[in-house]
Order: structure tokens, then sequence, then C-alpha cells
């Protein structure tokens, strides 16, 4: 098939949403169909407000026409709901041709959580933007029931995969003076992280990551060692050395870097709530709990064999199946 994706969210992005699409991407190209990927690269962009890493195309709607007219699409996906997704959805919807989307982030609570825009507001938004698409593509179930009581319905859980040739133990684990917790995410106040920063422990915290707040939290907490961004590919040595994940975030609907972490050996420390609930669970492979420093204080015990062996179950391969299943039913 021709496949065209359309997302706002894109390299030089470093998040879940990009590599879960450029990873499904890749995946796809492999099992030789051709993508199209709509991105902000192709646009002028503007920076979002309050979070300018992130950037927004400028009236994209001619542009995308003659992006999707040249690559005849046998099936579209709309991966996000900014102005590439929206400007895209009204396009398709005119047209009547069939559709898909997914959910990947509750940003009505993050919107909510910088400006106070009422979350009733932001899911009316989000309801009418996914109300035309013939599936909508989440990562839990959990995220499934939060929708449902937005009345935000036919959905299908696309779960997340993680690479074990990439993330694995180290071949010699390194003894810490002090047990070292890591953190590692987009450093903004949707995620929770002072928290995490706050925790009284007798441990060594790291963060890992870049965002608006990392240059207040560096000043705030000068005993915290901040990394700043670092590639993909070098994340397996920052988890090696650690010997807890902790995920403050109480928004996050799955967490790849949960995978990422457990598949290097590490427990995870978490609340329970839908991301962590969904992956962890009840595998033992970390500790849910509504104090994060008891869930630390637990996790710390366990053996890394533990979370070693449950993360073999989630496969990328897997991951594209489902997308590649929904697209063939348009």
């Amino acid at each position: 098939m021709n496949i065209s994706i359309i997302t706002d969210a894109w390299h030089p992005q470093v998040n879940g949403v990009v590599h879960t699409l450029n990873k499904t991407k890749d995946l796809l190209e492999k099992r030789r169909h051709k993508v199209q990927i709509i991105s902000p690269n192709l646009f002028k962009t503007i920076p979002c407000p309050t979070y300018p890493e992130i950037r927004l195309a400028l009236l994209p709607s001619r542009k995308i026409k003659k992006l999707l007219v040249d690559f005849q699409p046998d099936a579209v996906h709309i991966a996000t709901e900014g102005p590439l997704g929206l400007a895209a959805r009204n396009l398709i919807v005119k047209k009547g041709l069939s559709y898909t989307t997914s959910f990947h982030t509750k940003f009505p609570e993050y919107i909510y959580a910088r400006c106070k825009l009422p979350l009733s507001l932001s899911y009316g938004y989000l309801r009418w933007f996914h109300s035309k698409a013939k599936t909508i593509l989440t990562p839990t179930k959990s995220v499934v029931d939060d929708l449902k009581l937005w009345n935000i319905k036919n959905t299908t859980i696309w779960p997340r995969g993680v690479d074990l040739e990439i993330f694995k133990p180290p071949s010699k684990k390194i003894k810490n003076k002090k047990p070292i917790l890591i953190n590692v995410g987009r450093v903004a106040i949707e995620k929770n992280l002072e928290v995490y920063l706050n925790l009284n422990i007798d441990c060594e915290k790291w963060v890992v990551g870049d965002g608006p707040d990392k240059k207040r939290l560096e000043q705030k907490y000068p005993e915290v060692r901040f990394f700043g961004s670092v590639k993909h590919h070098e994340l397996p040595d920052y988890y090696g050395r650690a010997d807890l994940f902790v995920f403050p975030s109480k928004t996050d609907t799955f967490g790849l870097v949960l995978l990422e972490a457990m598949a290097c050996g590490l427990p995870v420390a978490a609340y329970p709530v839908a991301g962590p609930i969904n992956v962890i669970g009840d595998s033992n492979a970390g500790v849910l709990d509504e104090n994060l420093k008891k869930a630390c204080e637990k996790a710390l015990s366990i053996s890394k064999s533990k979370p070693l062996n449950y993360v073999k179950k989630f496969n990328w391969e897997k991951v594209a199946d489902i997308f590649e299943s929904q697209l063939q039913k348009i």
C-alpha cells in the first residue's frame, strides 16, 4: 500500500510519539509498503507557545492537499491533533474518505497544567476531531476507558514495543556507592518531576532529557544530575549505570521509557495510574504506590531478572501488525 501518515510530532523532537511512528514506518517499509510522512519539517513553522521545542505548521492545508494528491495514498493515518492533523482531517472528511487516527498524549491535561483551560473544552475538541475516524488507535485499555468517559469511542488498542538488541543490561554492572535513581524523558511540568526530585531518600538522582523546565529545575535542585538530551542509542549506557527507574508522571498514556528501562534490567517505581498500571500491572517488575518514596524503597529490592523476563512480551512487530491490519480495513 501507499500509506500517508500525518503528524505534528516528528524529528528533531525526541519523544515516545516520534519514536513509535518512526519505528512503525521502518517496519511497514520492510513489508514493502511505501510510507509518506507529512510533518512540520515540510512547512513554515512557529514555536508552540510555552513549548518552543515543538514547531507548529503555518497554513498547511494547500500543501497537504498537493502532497496527498501527488502520493495517491491507499490509506491515511492522522497521528496527532495539531495544525497538520486538523488540516488533513478537514480535507479528508470533505472528500468523504476513510482514515484512522491515533491518541498518544493527554494534551488536555498538559494544557490545563500550563494555562488552566477546562478539560471539557479540550476533550470536546478531541471528541470532534476523532469522530469521523474509522478507528482510533490507543496505547492501553486504561486510555480506552478514559476516552469513553469523554464519549470518545471506536478505539482499538495499539501497544508499544522495545528493541531488545539496543536496550539490554550492561555486560558488567558496577555497584554504586549509593543507589542511583533515574528518570528519562521530557523535562516539563506535566511530567510531575518535582515529586521525584523532592523525595527524601538516600540515593543519587539523575534526570536525562530536555524541556522547558530544565534550567529552572537545575537551579532549584543542584544536588541532582541533569544530563540533558542524549541520542536514543546512548540511553542504555545511562539505564545501565542506574539501579531504579522512577516514573512520577500521572498523565502519560504509556511511557516507552518504562520498557527501555526494564529491558536494561531496571525495576520501576511509579504511581498506580493509567500508563504504569497497563505497562507494569501485577508483573512484579516494579512497584506502584500512591506514596512514591515507598514505591522506590520497595522496588530497589527487586531482582533485575523480573523486569528482564517481563519486558520480552513487548514486541515492535506486533505493534506494526496491529497498525497494518487497521489500515487494511479502510
